[in-house]
């Protein structure tokens, strides 16, 4: 057939070796790359933000009103305590979307694809997680906006609200870390899904979200205290609050720290096996 087109035997292989090959990316450009990738599915696909709009609004609305008269007698005084413990129960809950993204991109081929490019390989993963950054802070803007129109008010301020979300989104971004870990090595997103739901679940309810724990059952008690959302929810309650407690805050940014060191290689090992 190469004969009949007129093609000597080498004519393609020589047509491409002559073609300046386009220089290697800088590992930064790379990631913002693929983290641009991942705002553009919200781009196409919308519907992608309920989780970070609607739904930090149904479930500060609902809670507020639900129990706030039953809980604290009025609904704007339990506002005050319960919208921290909301901010920091949705972006955790938020968090799987970053191993849900890869496990998807898996399944359909598409990883085969990244790995077959000549770029930082864990650009892909650190791409998911900047990008995932920007939905937890439109998440914790949506919320705070809507509690200070429902009447909540940070007596920290502006500097302590500030504070409060750079400190939930340092702990939601190693958080992420498990679910990214957990992403490469389930076999189906529904199977992740699961699985991290059984995780988050009672991290978040049990916990010091929407009571004192001093009301419960001594049992109980005892897992909410040692709890890390617990501890969480009680760092951003202060400094919100202008009642900051160092102690909480160093704990959780320990906390964050070992979980980035402790899932963080064991994600980069079931990154490196699957290629």
């Amino acid at each position: 057939m190469n004969d009949q087109l007129g093609f000597q035997p080498n004519t393609l292989q020589t047509v491409i070796s002559i073609k300046e090959r386009p220089p290697r990316l800088a590992a930064i450009s790379t990631v913002l790359a693929f983290s641009w990738r991942a705002l553009l599915k919200i781009k196409h696909v919308p519907e992608q933000l309920f989780d970070v709009t609607a739904s930090p609004v149904i479930f500060l609305l609902m809670f507020t009103y639900l129990f706030g008269g039953a809980l604290a007698g009025s609904t704007g005084e339990y506002l005050q305590f319960v919208l921290p413990g909301i901010l920091v129960m949705t972006v955790s809950l938020i968090t799987i979307y970053t191993g849900l993204g890869i496990n998807q991109d898996i399944k359909k081929g598409v990883f085969d694809r990244f790995r077959s490019l000549p770029i930082w390989r864990p650009a892909v993963i650190v791409g998911a997680l900047l990008a995932d950054a920007a939905r937890y802070t439109m998440a914790s803007m949506v919320m705070i906006l809507l509690g200070v129109v429902l009447g909540y008010r940070p007596e920290a301020g502006l500097p302590g609200v500030l504070l409060a979300v750079g400190l939930l989104l340092i702990f939601c971004s190693c958080l992420s870390w498990i679910w990214i870990a957990l992403g490469l090595v389930m076999r189906t997103p529904e199977s992740l899904m699961g699985v991290t739901m059984m995780i988050l679940f009672p991290l978040t309810f049990a916990s010091n979200v929407f009571v004192s724990p001093q009301t419960m059952p001594g049992w109980l008690e005892a897992f909410v205290n040692v709890n890390p959302i617990t501890h969480l929810v009680t760092a951003v309650r202060g400094l919100m609050s202008g009642q900051a407690d160092a102690g909480e805050t160093i704990l959780v940014l320990a906390v964050s720290l070992g979980l980035l060191a402790v899932f963080g290689p064991l994600a980069i090992k079931a990154y490196r096996r699957k290629q």
